[in-house]
């Protein structure tokens, strides 16, 4: 276990925090050093997977509450984030901005070809 003092910006006021660490890494393994990267992995996560699922396609707002749904949607989102950051880069939203007026190129980029007559 380890304490991480961190400063958080919230509506423009900044705050000093204590928040603990709770690892199964021993002693050993769990300097300072390694529990802070730890801590930066995770939050690497956040910002670039969940953020986006959250903010850009709208999960929290999913009404999709039972059985395998909300799992089989989020690996939906998973694989289109990922196909579109191999693809694309970064810009997700205007990738998917950019995909839903040019469902081929969609389609295309999972191998299916297909053309409107």
């Amino acid at each position: 276990m380890g304490l991480l003092d961190r400063d958080v910006c919230e509506d423009g006021q900044v705050r000093c925090e204590t928040v603990a660490i709770v690892t199964s890494l021993s002693a050993d393994e769990a300097d300072a050093a390694t529990l802070l990267q730890i801590v930066r992995d995770h939050w690497g996560i956040e910002n670039s997977l969940h953020w986006v699922r959250d903010v850009t396609m709208g999960e929290d707002a999913s009404q999709l509450r039972k059985g395998h749904a909300p799992h089989v949607m989020a690996a939906l989102r998973n694989t289109v984030i990922g196909l579109i950051r191999c693809q694309h880069g970064r810009r997700i939203a205007s990738a998917m901005r950019h995909f839903a007026a040019h469902i081929d190129q969609a389609l295309a980029l999972v191998g299916i070809t297909w053309r409107a007559n």
